[in-house]
């Protein structure tokens, strides 16, 4: 039955926001989202057919109100491609954004559930976007440490999204933006504080630069440095990211990649290095792919990943996919 309300809710919204888009006051509403499946062999040795990133159902729109201003809207759905279940037991529905905002010279300002600072800003420091759990070494090592929330889902920890959120963007101001998350709500899970988080970005003359902080109400923190410089068909870029649990003994992740990316047509090959520091035990990882476009909006690819631990546990993770946008 819970299925059955969670799909007619669903369903209602859609229907709901179709109507919308039929009233003269509303300037758009669209339906978009991803597919992405594939076959391949994970680190642990399992061999599996499913997500190598993360598809979606997104809803969103906006209503412009004169004078420069509008209100926004944006829900986006996130499920396993494999199964069509929701993705992650214990997420909410709507687990990849639910928010509701106003956006004119001022800004954007949002209220709801989306990602928090660092992690809606990151992807442009990654050859894979912080995207691919194969070949990725953001995905694998970036924010170690860090969960936006350690008890937001079910008592489960949230790690990329803020629940309860406040989130502003800056315009641009010569290339500059200014991006903060945060929440004023006391965190049911407990914690000394509220979370907190900056991001100052910069674009422009084919470079792009991050450097972000963020703590969560459990005294958890995280701090990013990324750099992006795109050179005709080659995009070098690399990163710095550092995570402290806070525990009676602290815990410090240190994360170093470096990405490169070189587009020839419709394909782009990729190779990105990290290195992870826990407390002193370092971990090294390599991926390697290769992307082809088929059309604007279907991709085909191949990734392959490598893990190599001090402790010896070398793990080797590849495969071969497909994702289609809409």
């Amino acid at each position: 039955m819970t299925l059955l309300r969670t799909t007619a809710f669903a369903l209602g919204t859609v229907a709901a926001a179709s109507a919308a888009l039929a009233a003269p006051n509303t300037s758009s509403v669209s339906l978009t989202g991803m597919i992405d499946i594939g076959a391949y062999r994970a680190f642990d040795g399992s061999k599996q057919i499913g997500p190598f990133s993360r598809s979606n159902v997104t809803l969103s729109g906006q209503e412009d109100l004169g004078g420069g201003l509008a209100v926004t809207f944006k829900l986006q759905h996130r499920f396993e491609s494999d199964t069509g279940t929701t993705e992650n037991t214990g997420k909410p529905f709507w687990q990849g954004e639910s928010t509701v905002g106003l956006k004119g010279g001022f800004g954007h300002v949002r209220l709801g559930r989306a990602l928090d600072v660092v992690s809606n800003n990151d992807w442009a420091y990654d050859p894979w976007y912080n995207f691919d759990r194969v070949a990725s070494p953001a995905w694998n090592n970036w924010h170690w440490n860090y969960a936006t929330d350690r008890t937001s889902n079910s008592g489960g920890a949230e790690y990329g999204r803020l629940s309860n959120g406040l989130f502003y963007d800056t315009p641009s101001f010569g290339g500059f933006t200014l991006h903060f998350s945060g929440s004023f709500e006391n965190n049911p899970g407990g914690g000394d504080s509220n979370n907190a988080g900056l991001s100052l970005n910069y674009s422009g003359g084919g470079i792009m630069a991050m450097l972000a902080s963020s703590r969560n109400s459990s005294g958890d923190t995280v701090q990013f440095l990324g750099l992006n410089y795109q050179l005709g068909d080659w995009a070098l870029m690399g990163a710095y990211d550092r995570s402290v649990f806070n525990a009676a003994v602290d815990s410090t992740a240190k994360v170093y990649t470096l990405g490169v990316v070189y587009s020839m047509g419709a394909a782009k090959l990729k190779a990105g290095y990290g290195k992870r520091d826990v407390d002193g035990a370092n971990s090294n990882f390599l991926g390697l792919g290769a992307d082809y476009s088929l059309s604007k909006r279907t991709s085909v690819y191949v990734s392959l990943g490598r893990q190599d631990p001090d402790n010896g546990d070398t793990a080797n993770a590849y495969g071969l996919g497909m994702s289609h946008s809409f």
